[in-house]
């Protein structure tokens, strides 16, 4: 059996998704790297706006409101046609133009290259943030055990 090959939706969920999760300053000392910048015109300018977020209860109960989240959205077009647009948490306005702009390049011939030199980087640099906090806990853990007593023999 082959392994399912990931729909182009899949695909450009994982990097909008990598994009909005990632860290701003590394999006943006990334995207600062990245030439030539393409020509584009604005369809939403960044702004800044809040969310409901929604929670269940052991992941499968009913939804509940949890609180509202400050996202930052913009939309737009390159030179060619191509439209990008992005969602980000909090108030990056730039993080959000950077995100913007990578979603429009990456449905073009330059996806490879973007993937290589931004969102591989940025998937890395996350996952060496996760390993580092889940080490960070696992220093913490006690082991708790319990010695056999005699009597309980």
């Amino acid at each position: 059996m082959t392994p399912a090959v990931p729909s182009a939706e899949a695909k450009r969920r994982r990097w909008m998704s990598l994009l909005s999760r990632a860290p701003e300053a590394q999006v943006l000392s990334l995207w600062a790297g990245y030439a030539p910048k393409p020509d584009f015109d604005w369809l939403r300018r960044p702004e800044a706006g809040a969310v409901m977020v929604r929670g269940r209860m052991g992941g499968n109960g009913a939804p509940f409101n949890l609180g509202e989240m400050t996202v930052t959205r913009c939309s737009v077009r390159t030179a060619d046609g191509r439209v990008g647009h992005a969602y980000v948490q909090g108030r990056g306005r730039d993080k959000a133009e950077a995100a913007a702009l990578v979603d429009a390049l990456m449905q073009g011939d330059e996806a490879p290259r973007i993937e290589a030199e931004i969102l591989s980087k940025l998937e890395a640099g996350m996952e060496e943030a996760r390993a580092r906090r889940a080490g960070k806990a696992a220093a913490t853990k006690v082991d708790f055990f319990t010695l056999v007593r005699g009597e309980d023999a």
